[in-house]
């Protein structure tokens, strides 16, 4: 046989920002693979909804109310976990703003959540994945979410570029310190998706039809895009891919 299975069974993973959005997706997604949930978002309210699909799939799920960019509170996330196979590091935001106008609150907020939190939680991730006597064998996945503008600059998008490019370098060193304990460790890098924080930006008509003069296939992407890639990532489907980035951006970066 070819073709590597997709099944995540008896694999445990954790997605951060799962309360919405691409996180929620990339959570149900795995739970239909057959893995077994931890979901952490910021607020415990976003979370139930996905808890209850998940078991709704006979998959076991823990919510975890944790504010990422707070040490103390990722620590006290991690001391709750005593295995882990998969990370899926999705916590991030934007705030587009021309770099003459950027502040330096808004400025620390977007690098504090979407570059110094998906540090943080990574190594703590890592530390719980080497605790398993196993691990060369059974391997490991990290998915660190990036962005198309982890490779491209864009109007506005300054910082938000910064910290996707940081993410790009983090993914690399990773997944090359990880090898040898068979820990792989990828980007997955969306174009704009069709979630509750693009939707404020598509209000917006003329910059929707600006973005969509840029994706060749014409079109913005779904939630599922982007989760079944991951899912795929954190299978043995993808053993031998590390230290790489999945463009899903409809030909965006190929222009």
């Amino acid at each position: 046989m070819f073709l590597k299975s997709q099944n995540l069974n008896n694999r445990k993973a954790l997605v951060t920002g799962a309360g919405k959005g691409i996180g929620k997706a990339c959570a149900i997604a795995m739970a239909e693979a057959g893995a077994d949930l931890i979901i952490v978002s910021r607020t415990n309210k976003d979370l139930l909804s996905v808890e209850k699909a998940i078991k709704k799939l006979k998959r076991k799920c823990t919510s975890i109310t944790c504010d990422v960019t707070n040490y103390k509170e990722i620590k006290e996330l991690f001391s709750q976990i005593k295995k882990l196979d998969i990370l899926v590091n999705n916590a991030g935001t934007n705030i587009p703003e021309h770099f003459t106008k950027i502040n330096k609150k808004d400025m620390d907020y977007v690098v504090d959540l979407n570059l110094k939190a998906a540090f943080n939680v990574a190594k703590f991730s890592v530390n719980i994945m080497l605790k398993s006597k196993n691990r060369k064998k059974i391997g490991g996945s990290i998915i660190n979410m990036s962005s198309q503008l982890g490779h491209v600059g864009a109007p506005n998008r300054t910082v938000y570029n910064m910290t996707k490019f940081g993410i790009e370098g983090l993914t690399k060193g990773m997944a090359i310190d990880l090898a040898k304990d068979n820990i792989r460790v990828n980007s997955v890098c969306p174009t704009f998706v069709d979630t509750p924080m693009t939707k404020n930006f598509f209000k917006n008509k003329k910059f929707k039809v600006e973005v969509l003069k840029k994706i060749p296939l014409g079109r913005i992407a779904e939630v599922s895009d982007v989760a079944t890639a991951v899912a795929f990532l954190a299978s043995d489907a993808s053993s031998m891919i590390t230290g790489t980035s999945l463009l899903i951006d409809g030909g965006w970066t190929a222009i």
